[in-house]
């Protein structure tokens, strides 16, 4: 038999064990010292010590893994729970065929939900009831790179037939009026029918905001860096502006989206501010000292779920997917820019339908866009 050794697997191995020198009892063991045992065992291995260090790397490693997969399920989860999925687009009717890419219609709403009588006054939102758009933009996001469009509010557009919100029934057509009417009428249901029969381009997704989240989301994540290449002033929207750069909190950004008297080209000069500011809110949103700060991240997601709408298919997936691509507007190949206008038509913004149907098709093919506006 083999001798045994505790330290082993239960025999002792020359190369390591302690030989008696001398021929004596009580002699002093020596190891590694060559014995008339060394052929018999010349095959076996020599003992190692288990790599203990090696294997409490992998097992933090694969904890942490887990404990961030937990997290990431939980969060999705989370968020998915609080998106208020309001918005039935299976309800539109004659809908345009879906083109390459996805195309989401982002509303900013005049909606004081929850908001109290010291938060209206200190936004300059006022206490008009129900709710308006207050802003209107199509977000392309495709493989040429995202397009965000502005569709300015006194737009005028024709309002077709279109299925009641609430009623079910078939309405309309009800004729040309300015496009932020549809909304007025029936809700974001007819908005989407309504800039769908005037483009000919498929919305997948519909994202709205109204005035108290819009600010909520600002301070959250702690203001938002602008550079503004001249000052204006606006007493109805609460604006008063500096030139240069400057962090703005939730009440200066809201009142930068929402100020127009204070230009010529009211409508269109607000929406590419609003063009701006919201791509650097996306931006800074989308920074990693905001996704990897849970003390800024989630109280953001917060702000900004509780009072989204969304459509009934929208997830948190394709929310950040709009996020990163609204990010990306002003880098990586994006574009952005109003609709193309060619004259007034009753002191309503008349599209230019030439290059509607051309910008359009670029669209639906997911091609780069060359269409251009006339805003300065």
């Amino acid at each position: 038999m083999r001798p045994y050794d505790s330290r082993n697997d239960g025999y002792q191995n020359p190369a390591t064990r302690a030989m008696p020198q001398g021929g004596g009892p009580g002699a002093q063991p020596q190891y590694g010292v060559p014995s008339q045992y060394d052929d018999y065992y010349a095959d076996d291995e020599p003992y190692r010590r288990p790599r203990r260090r090696g294997r409490t790397v992998k097992r933090v490693l694969i904890t942490l893994v887990v404990v961030l997969l937990v997290a990431s399920v939980a969060t999705y989860f989370w968020a998915d729970s609080k998106l208020r999925k309001e918005v039935d687009l299976s309800q539109v009717i004659d809908r345009p065929e879906a083109g390459d890419g996805t195309n989401y219609l982002i509303v900013g709403s005049d909606s004081r939900e929850g908001m109290s009588d010291q938060q209206k006054k200190d936004l300059h939102t006022g206490s008009a009831e129900g709710k308006r758009t207050d802003s209107m933009m199509i977000l392309h996001d495709g493989s040429s790179g995202p397009t965000l469009i502005s569709l300015p509010r006194d737009s005028n557009v024709t309002i077709p037939k279109f299925r009641g919100s609430e009623s079910g029934k078939i309405k309309g057509p009800l004729g040309a009026t300015k496009l932020n009417a549809a909304y007025a009428m029936d809700g974001p249901q007819l908005l989407v029918r309504t800039v769908e029969a005037n483009t000919g381009l498929h919305i997948d997704h519909y994202a709205e905001v109204g005035f108290s989240g819009f600010a909520n989301i600002v301070d959250a994540i702690g203001g938002v860096d602008m550079n503004l290449s001249k000052g204006f002033k606006d007493k109805q929207a609460g604006a008063d502006f500096q030139a240069g750069e400057q962090t703005m909190n939730g009440q200066q950004a809201l009142a930068f989206v929402r100020s127009r008297h204070a230009f010529a080209a009211s409508d269109l000069e607000r929406t590419k501010n609003q063009q701006k500011f919201l791509s650097s809110l996306a931006s800074q949103t989308a920074a990693p000292g905001t996704v990897l700060n849970p003390f800024k991240l989630y109280p953001a997601m917060g702000a900004g779920l509780d009072t989204l709408i969304v459509d009934k298919d929208m997830n948190p997936y394709y929310l950040a997917q709009m996020f990163l691509a609204m990010k990306d507007v002003t880098s990586n190949g994006g574009k952005s820019l109003n609709m193309p206008t060619s004259g007034s038509v009753g002191g309503n913004l008349q599209w230019d339908q030439a290059k509607v149907k051309q910008l359009v098709q670029q669209l639906n093919n997911d091609e780069p866009v060359t269409v251009t506006d006339s805003t300065p």
